[in-house]
């Protein structure tokens, strides 16, 4: 039972829900850069301050929660058997993505708001960053290198790989309107990488 949401963690999120739906909807109508937080909040029928009690900003609404979401991802990798390459593992856990995601339709319109606005591709390649050291303690342990207070190099050029293969299959599922396998198109990336 320690699991089971309590009503004011259920209220939240439908709050948060709401407040996401209607802005996808504004962002898709008018464009995300022409889309304010008042806008938002008239449409919701919200304060700004109530706003920013759910979102930290307006890119946050299309990238989701950048830090719960590479808490996922790790929890994800770690939970990966040991005796998967770090490949696989990676692979894996970065399923957790596609999970946190809406529909078909909701995914490619958030995938259109990526392409169009500068802010939310500077807040991706933030999230990158963050990623690559969350992640990395544990691909440096798969890959075998000695433990150290930094991560390894490698360790984060690695991750940075595979997030860039993620971002690369995405783009590709985009054009082709959905219609193409992201882990496909994640393998074949990661594959060219490989050979």
């Amino acid at each position: 039972m320690a699991d089971t949401p309590t009503l004011r963690e259920r209220a939240r999120r439908a709050a948060r829900a709401e407040i996401a739906a209607t802005a996808i909807g504004l962002f898709a109508e008018h464009g995300f850069d022409a889309t304010t937080v008042d806008q938002i909040t008239a449409a919701v029928g919200i304060s700004r301050r109530s706003f920013f009690h759910y979102f930290g900003s307006k890119e946050d609404l299309v990238l989701g929660d950048i830090d719960a979401l590479g808490e996922s991802v790790r929890a994800a990798l770690e939970a990966r058997p040991e005796d998967e390459s770090a490949w696989e593992a990676i692979r894996g856990a970065l399923l957790v993505l596609r999970e946190a995601g809406g529909s078909r339709a909701e995914q490619l319109t958030l995938a259109a708001l990526h392409h169009e606005a500068p802010s939310l591709r500077a807040r991706h390649l933030e999230k990158h960053l963050r990623w690559q050291e969350l992640l990395a303690p544990e691909i440096q342990r798969r890959l075998g290198l000695p433990a150290s207070p930094e991560a390894d190099p490698r360790a984060k050029a690695f991750v940075a790989a595979a997030l860039a293969c993620v971002d690369a299959a995405t783009d590709a599922w985009y054009r082709s309107g959905g219609a193409d396998d992201p882990e496909r198109l994640f393998d074949e990336a990661v594959a060219a990488l490989r050979s």
